[in-house]
């Protein structure tokens, strides 16, 4: 079958190349995939650290074309979209079964292929923020992939959304038009008090963020793109008043319990046009280079589909 392998001496790493079909174990499917999308952590570290040959992708979309032999999951002809830790940079994958969500018939393919990681890991984010209506929620970073569709489910929720971006000048009306109330330069300008925080960043504009929790506030430390540690100066973390039970959580996608109803719900959501999946560059399979070059090169705003078909 086709597949895009990692090739360090391949423009982006990549090349289109032969690789043998999946053998599933007994609680996998597998499936036809579509349409597959591209994030930034598997183009920025995946290719650079992955044997050469090995098949990448975390998100894809397409249709089941054989159950898995446990009998759990979706039957055959299905359409599904599908999470794992590789192997959706390929006609078919293997997959999990608690890592596939159902999807209606009626949705697009790669609309659903940009669910899993994004829509995925901002629904989750949230759910440790705690409830959402009528609190106050800034996310960081938020015209990337996971940002896009957090500000979207925060304002799905209930919440009073700020979209933090560098360029509110020429972001600001995107940002408000999926949702966001207010859209800032950054952390600091978001007036404090803040009940939580998904951050997108890392690095210094984690620290700021954090410096804008109220009272029982949460920050979720969900990416690193800044790429730099984070240094809290003296007195940061003190208590006081409106300061007291503020925390920075963590959590890794892949261990979350109950993906495949989280997948579900979100292809219904976008299939219903509910939620926007934000597709800002969308190619085959020559074109890979092209996404690759611009994830690396911040120029790409939103999602990447790859059309598999």
């Amino acid at each position: 079958m086709r597949a895009l392998i990692v090739d360090r001496s391949a423009p982006g790493g990549l090349r289109v190349g032969e690789v043998p079909e999946p053998v599933p174990a007994a609680n996998q499917a597998l499936v036809r995939v579509t349409a597959t999308s591209f994030n930034y952590g598997e183009v920025s570290h995946g290719i650079e650290t992955a044997a050469e040959g090995t098949v990448l992708g975390w998100d894809a979309a397409g249709v089941v074309v054989q159950a898995a032999a446990d009998r759990s999951g979706p039957a055959v002809g299905t359409p599904v979209v599908t999470l794992d830790e590789g192997g959706g940079w390929a006609e078919v994958r293997a997959v999990r079964t608690d890592w596939i969500g159902v999807a209606p018939e009626r949705a697009e393919p790669g609309a659903l292929s940009t669910i899993p990681v994004a829509a995925g890991t901002a629904l989750r984010a949230l759910h440790r923020t705690g409830p959402l209506l009528g609190r106050r929620i800034l996310v960081t970073g938020a015209t990337g992939g996971v940002g896009r569709y957090a500000v979207q489910l925060a304002r799905l929720g209930g919440a009073h959304v700020i979209a933090s971006t560098g360029d509110p000048a020429r972001h600001g009306e995107a940002l408000r038009a999926l949702g966001a109330h207010e859209v800032v330069a950054g952390p600091a300008q978001a007036g404090g008090g803040l009940d939580g925080v998904l951050d997108m960043v890392g690095g210094a504009q984690l620290v700021e963020a954090f410096d804008q929790l109220g009272e029982g506030g949460t920050l979720v430390a969900v990416g690193h793109s800044a790429g730099e540690g984070e240094n809290f100066p003296f007195g940061a973390l003190f208590s006081g008043p409106g300061r007291d039970d503020r925390s920075i959580v963590t959590f890794m996608l892949l261990f979350c319990d109950g993906l495949d109803r989280d997948l579900t719900w979100l292809a219904r959501q976008v299939a219903d046009g509910v939620l926007s999946p934000e597709i800002t560059w969308r190619g085959g399979w020559d074109d890979a280079s092209e996404a690759v070059g611009a994830l690396l090169g911040r120029r790409l705003h939103g999602k990447a589909v790859l059309d598999l078909t």
